[in-house]
This record gives structure tokens, sequence and C-alpha cells, in this order.
């Protein structure tokens, strides 16, 4: 390895490295050192999917879950039970070898015991956390939505803390969405905030505006409902909240700081709903908002802080399929039939988490894989 030191300046490094090139020097592929050290063995595929997990982290917390996985907690969760199910292909193998052997080999009993301890319960863990995993690597995407001049505008500049979209008296001045990602909770989410619904628009530029508005409620993780807490629901109200109540919603109730009573009957919007009374424009429970936002997303979650492997989409399908494999080795077990299926299954299961490590992984899921990366790493 050589390691060159020069002047920082753009054109001094384009300079040495066309001169480079010319000697016959080539530039790195994606991927290529981690490539390397996965195909020599020193690391699992697991640990060289994080390295990018790492530089594409949005958050300090999906830092910390990549960090995690580089240093091998997936792996480590996975070869257990790949040890396990070699050590029962293994039992089995001997009682396929030896069926007029008087003394039981295998117990189909602790069988079946096993491989719902060691094999099925690990894998449904693992198959929870990969939720996890895509929300703290790929984000969420929250909505603002609601009629004009309820204070959308003013919330996302509030929560970002920056003066991002333009704040006026005048009913309808957000003609398009704008956008920015937010850390939230160490959710990367992606706020958006949305021109205001109402029935007739005044121009066609508004139009176009609603209609974006109600595309981008439609791909929303989470619609953030803001009402005007300074006066009654209005029908507009009510009819945009049944709109958008086929997503996930929380309601957000402005402007308390000028609000004199508790006009807002939320029972005319839904018997259920969840909501949060805020002041945009004084700053009032903006962080009560942020953790009602993380608790809404992660609600049915179980153990949601808990352990530190990330599952990405690959593995999740991965551990899908080895479920799905251990699953049939447990029916055919419970019908009473031959072993030799349950052999077929649990080998099934082993070359799925195989793919996972990087062990049985076809070349061109290789080549895909280590295409997201950049030049070199």
């Amino acid at each position: 390895m050589v390691e060159i030191h020069c002047h920082g300046s753009y054109l001094v490094l384009q300079n040495v490295l066309e001169l480079l090139l010319d000697l016959g020097v080539r530039l790195a592929e994606p991927g290529e050192f981690t490539k390397r050290a996965f195909l020599n063995g020193r690391i699992d595929l697991t640990r060289a999917e994080a390295v990018i997990d790492v530089l594409a982290a949005k958050t300090r917390k999906g830092v910390d879950l990549a960090q995690e996985q580089l240093s091998g907690a997936l792996f480590d969760r996975i070869e257990p039970v790949r040890d396990s199910l070699l050590n029962m292909r293994a039992v089995i193998e001997v009682a396929i070898d030896f069926p007029d052997e008087d003394v039981d080999i295998i117990s189909e009993y602790d069988l079946l015991a096993r491989i719902g301890s060691e094999v099925e319960r690990p894998l449904l863990y693992l198959l929870q956390q990969a939720e996890q995993g895509r929300v703290y690597r790929d984000g969420i995407t929250v909505v603002i939505a609601g009629l004009p001049n309820v204070g959308k505008s003013s919330l996302l500049n509030t929560i970002l803390q920056e003066k991002r979209a333009l704040v006026t008296e005048i009913p309808g001045t957000t003609r398009d969405s704008i956008e920015e990602y937010v850390d939230i909770c160490g959710m990367p989410v992606r706020l958006i905030d949305t021109a205001g619904i109402r029935e007739e628009a005044g121009e066609v530029v508004e139009e176009l505006g609603i209609q974006r508005a109600r595309e981008l409620i439609n791909m929303a993780d989470l619609v953030l409902f803001m009402v005007d807490g300074s006066r009654p629901l209005e029908d507009g109200d009510i009819t945009l909240y049944q709109s958008v109540s086929h997503k996930p919603v929380l309601v957000v109730i402005n402007k308390i700081d000028i609000a004199e009573n508790d006009d807002v009957d939320l029972r005319k919007l839904s018997k259920d709903c969840r909501s949060v009374s805020v002041s945009a424009r004084e700053q009032y429970n903006i962080d009560i908002l942020k953790d009602q936002i993380f608790k809404t997303i992660t609600a049915g979650t179980d153990q949601w802080e808990e352990g530190g492997c990330a599952p990405n989409l690959r593995h999740k399908l991965a551990l899908g399929k080895a479920l799905d494999a251990c699953r049939r080795a447990i029916n055919t077990l419970s019908a009473g039939l031959t072993i030799d299926l349950i052999a077929v299954d649990l080998q099934d299961c082993l070359d799925h988490l195989g793919d996972i490590v990087g062990l049985t992984t076809t070349e061109d899921i290789l080549d895909v894989i280590f295409e997201q990366f950049c030049l070199g790493k």
C-alpha cells in the first residue's frame, strides 16, 4: 500500500489522480476493499453490509446500530442457530444411516422442543427487529396536513429550528410541499409540510398543491393532522380527517397559546384518536409531540430498544424463508412423517441462514450488495 499526501485543492488532487491513472493504476471498484475482506474470510457478509450502513446512517442511533452490526451483533445471533441446526442434522443423519439399531438415537419430542426453542424462537425475534432496523436505517415519512392557516408551516419551522417555510396570516400561502429530514428520538424522519386542503381552491396553483398534498398523505407512514385550537372544529376539519383516517394519524391541536377555552371536541373526529396540544409559534410541547410521533410509529412493536442487531430487507427475506423451513420441519415432525423429510427442511433452513452471513450467497447477489458502495471502501 502506498499513501500519497499532497495539497488538498481539487485541481492538485485531480492532476495527481490523472498522473497515477496514466501510469497504469486503476480506480477501485465500488466496495472493493470491503469485498476483498469478505472474500478472504476476514469478515462475514453481515459485517460487510454494515460498512455501507455506517456511511449512509442519518442519525446517531442509526450509526450506533450499524456499528454494533459491524462488530458482529447480527452474526452472533445467527451463528448459535446455525450451530443448533448443524447438530440436529448430524443426529438425524445418524438416525437415517442406522435405522435398525435397538437404541433410540433421537427422541422426536426432544427434537421438536429443540427446534422450537433454538431455531423458531430466535428467528422470530430477529424478524421483529427487522422493522426496527428499517426505521432507523431508512427512516419514516411524516406528512403535516390540515386546513389552510392552522399552523402547518410554523410547526415545520419549529421542529427544524429554522425558517424553512414562509409563514403569513394569508390562507393558502404554502402552494407546494416542503420537506426536510429531522432526527426524532433517533429516527430519521422525512417531515413534509403540505398545502392547506380545502374544497374550493383559490386558483390553479393552489389546486395543484392540494392534489400533491393528497398524494403525499397516501405515501406517509404517519399523518400529523393539525387543527386550530383557538376555534371549534369546522366541517372542513371533520371531512378532511375522514379522508386521511386510513393512515396512522396523530392529531396536533395548535395555537393553544391563544386559545381561551377548550373548544376542540375531538369526539367529532374519532372516539379514540391520539392528540397532542402545542403552540408552534411559542414552541410549547414540541418535545412531547416528538415523543408521541416515536410512540405512534413504534406502537405494538415488542422489544423496540433491546438488542443491537438491525436486519435489512435482504436479511428479512432470508429470515422469513428460514422460518418457513423451520415450521415445515415442526409440522413434519408433529405429523409423524419420515425423518428424511425433516432433514431436508432443516438443511433448507441452514441454507437460508447461510445466505445472510455469506456462506451460500450467490455471486450475483454479492454484486448487487457491493454495487451500493461508493468507490473503494
